[in-house]
């Protein structure tokens, strides 16, 4: 029943998606979608009424934030999902370890496995952070952990992963039992709990703020105005030259401090094999492309601009839980199609199912940040956390 309850919320998820995500994507929509999207509508003036007086309450402290003595740096976003996030975390947790600093990544751990609700309820304070990574280990796995935060401890070796909805919690756990001076709060913009030395707002290059209207009825979390909170902005998945939504950041929050970078496939990695590909694999291939991620489109091309033919696609939902039938069908699917390989993206093949063989290739796709022009920010960026103030601890 929860399976079949899943699905059903995952196709209405799709559908929304799809008609909210970009300007003008909701015109000439059958009945029973007007219908949904002006309930979506009345739920988004609600939505944007409470983000307002939250923010309020925070601003003449009648809420207020904790203070961790280290160095927090938020990077976040505007919009729900699709900005890619994780290669930036990613990004600067392994610059800043570089450069000496003791770094832990914070989570909530989107959609892992929780606990009973009677035991979140009475016992959620009382309960330990789940340690993805202690910098030496991968301890948990992407059910238990979350899709992001077990792929960050994959491929970051040193660097502590802490899950936790209450992230003041994991963040006092990281100091305590791993002495960082460095935390990393993934998806931080809206969590105000937590006082941040830094604040960055990642924006997607190829679709900055949607419709323009609130969730549920567009992709932003709070308005667009609300970018002026950052320190620095970070133009993601850029292909260069986007002086138009630099403008438009500007107007939203003069003489802003911008960063433009570029997703960046590296190589392709059979996902039960571990092997390493050249992108250049791709040429000529007949593939099937799977992802369940927020915005698909960027990875399909990718698989294109390299020369691969999209013989079929299959979209899922943001963070869905494949199970083996479904992994196992697409692969026989593909085979029978006559394809030479299925091809996802690397936050998909952490929640693939294990499987002992499969009837063509499996692999996902390695993508790295590329720092097209503000390579200057960006060091301005790692100076800033590097300094030396007097909330850091002391060093060793």
């Amino acid at each position: 029943m929860g399976r079949r309850l899943t699905k059903i919320i995952e196709r209405i998820e799709k559908s929304l998606v799809k008609v909210i995500q970009e300007p003008g994507a909701d015109q000439n929509q059958p009945w029973p979608m007007r219908i949904l999207l002006a309930f979506a509508a009345l739920v988004s003036g609600v939505f944007g009424l409470c983000s307002r007086l939250r923010l309020l309450l925070y601003r003449i402290h009648v809420l207020n934030s904790s203070t961790l003595v280290c160095k927090v740096i938020s990077v976040g976003n505007l919009t729900a999902g699709g900005t890619g996030k994780t290669p930036v975390v990613e990004c600067l947790a392994r610059e800043l370890q570089r450069r000496g600093r003791r770094v832990a990544i914070l989570s909530r751990g989107y959609r892992k496995k929780e606990v009973s609700w009677f035991r979140r309820a009475f016992f959620g304070n009382l309960t330990p952070p789940r340690v993805v990574s202690d910098g030496k280990r991968v301890l948990l796995d992407s059910e238990m952990g979350g899709d992001e935060p077990y792929m960050l401890a994959n491929n970051l070796n040193g660097v502590a992963v802490v899950v936790d909805k209450n992230r003041v919690k994991a963040g006092r756990h990281a100091v305590e039992q791993f002495q960082c001076d460095t935390l990393l709060l993934d998806d931080g913009f809206q969590y105000l709990k937590l006082r941040r030395s830094l604040e960055i707002a990642l924006v997607d290059a190829g679709n900055p703020f949607g419709n323009g209207r609130l969730l549920p009825r567009g992709v932003l979390r709070e308005p667009a105005r609300n970018i002026r909170r950052a320190d620095f902005v970070f133009i993601t998945k850029s292909p260069g030259g986007s002086a138009a939504l630099r403008e438009k950041i500007n107007a939203l929050k003069p003489g802003a401090e911008i960063v433009e970078c570029n997703h960046a496939p590296r190589r392709l990695t059979h996902a039960y094999t571990g092997e390493h590909l050249p992108l250049t694999w791709l040429n000529g291939k007949k593939i099937l492309a799977l992802s369940g991620i927020a915005s698909p489109k960027g990875f399909e091309n990718f698989c294109r601009g390299y020369g691969a033919t999209l013989g079929r696609v299959k979209r899922f939902a943001d963070h869905h839980r494949y199970t083996a039938d479904e992994i196992l069908g697409a692969i026989n699917d593909a085979a029978d199609a006559g394809l030479d390989a299925l091809v996802t993206t690397e936050k998909d093949a952490v929640r693939f199912p294990r499987l002992q063989s499969t009837a063509i290739p499996v692999c996902y796709l390695r993508v790295e940040i590329e720092i097209i022009s503000g390579a200057d920010v960006f060091e301005r960026v790692l100076r800033r956390v590097c300094e030396k103030t007097p909330r850091d601890p002391a060093t060793p």
